[in-house]
């Protein structure tokens, strides 16, 4: 185990040129506020940067980078274009870029428009498919016991088997009591509404958020809208077919008026009994505590669904406000933490 110069100050452990390197990294990192760290010097720090891709893996190289901000203040350096581009990007880089938002100088902000597209483009990547794939099956299932309008709208092969047991051999045919239906394309046949949350500490929910939000944009048989609320709120439906844009659109760090966002919400339902009504957020309410949860109530009442992710990312352990939680599951409305490989199946139980 490496754990810097103070785990063996007498030297006693040989280490290689491999092994010197990978301790002078992760000392460099935790132990900065004895060592002087990686100090304020922007090659100092790339050479750092350059270090620990070239001793650890992609993943662990996240994790430190991570810390370095978190830890050493880092932020204000990814001002510098030359910086920012040599950093490995992940969520979590997305999510800082997005809070630094239109602080970003503009000789940067390109940089940064370039490594927040890198990021999506990985997570649509991994994401798209499963997502596509899980709604379109619960969609699927959801629309066919629909009454079939004409003879095209009738799936022939499914009515004859679900009433063999109806064969008249006298008349030599089947006399169906039901007929399956295909689904009806092209009509959207449920409406989801993203409210995300856009506090500081739900960043990272936001990116993937967003990144949902326009994969669900292209699926014809949906109807999707996608709001962002602090203390105000901010319908970005219209910017969900580029979620570069969509991201850039959020102000990450604002406070949270969660009962604001509902009502908001409630505005856009039209037909309750199709509508899921996401609420991603770790529910700590800076407006109406009693409003919020009145809000909810009505949602219900009206027949749609609620959700409510207490966060979406990757580490699914969140801080949360548990008083609401628990009021929200009194209601009977799930709130948990997801991860963004677990919303797609999540979502499409929901569409059934």
């Amino acid at each position: 185990m490496i754990l810097g110069a103070q785990s063996d100050p007498e030297d006693a452990i040989p280490l290689d040129e491999q092994g010197a390197g990978m301790d002078a990294a992760l000392e460099a990192l935790y132990d900065a506020d004895k060592k002087g760290g990686l100090g304020g010097s922007s090659p100092k720090i790339n050479r750092w940067l350059g270090d620990i891709r070239k001793y650890f893996p992609k993943e662990v190289v996240q994790v430190m980078q991570r810390d370095a901000l978190d830890r050493l203040g880092l932020k204000q350096l990814l001002l510098e274009p030359e910086l920012l581009a040599s950093i490995e990007p992940d969520v979590h880089l997305a999510a800082v870029l997005l809070q630094l938002g239109k602080t970003l100088p503009d000789h940067t902000r390109e940089t940064a428009r370039g490594v927040v597209r890198k990021i999506v483009e990985d997570i649509q990547r991994r994401l798209r498919l499963p997502m596509i794939a899980a709604l379109g099956a619960a969609l699927h299932r959801a629309s066919r016991g629909q009454r079939p309008r004409s003879a095209a709208e009738v799936d022939w092969h499914r009515t004859i088997r679900q009433n063999l047991r109806h064969y008249r051999p006298e008349l030599g045919t089947i006399i169906p009591e039901k007929i399956a239906a295909y689904g009806r394309r092209g009509q959207a046949v449920r409406h989801i509404i993203l409210l995300a949350d856009q506090s500081g500490s739900m960043a990272t929910s936001v990116v993937y958020a967003g990144v949902f939000a326009s994969v669900l944009a292209s699926m014809s048989s949906l109807k999707t809208n996608i709001v962002a609320f602090d203390t105000a709120v901010a319908d970005l439906t219209p910017l969900m077919h580029d979620p570069i844009e969509l991201l850039f659109g959020t102000q990450l760090g604002g406070g949270t008026d969660i009962h604001k966002a509902l009502r908001y919400a409630q505005s856009l339902i039209v037909t309750p009994r199709d509508t899921i009504v996401v609420l991603i957020s770790d529910l700590y309410e800076g407006g109406n505590r009693n409003g919020m949860l009145q809000a909810l109530a009505e949602i219900q009442r009206s027949g749609a669904r609620c959700l409510a992710l207490l966060a979406l990312n990757d580490e699914g352990a969140p801080s949360y406000d548990h008083e609401n939680a628990s009021a929200l599951a009194q209601m009977g409305i799930a709130a948990f933490a997801c991860t963004p490989e677990a919303f797609p199946e999540i979502l499409a139980k929901n569409l059934s």
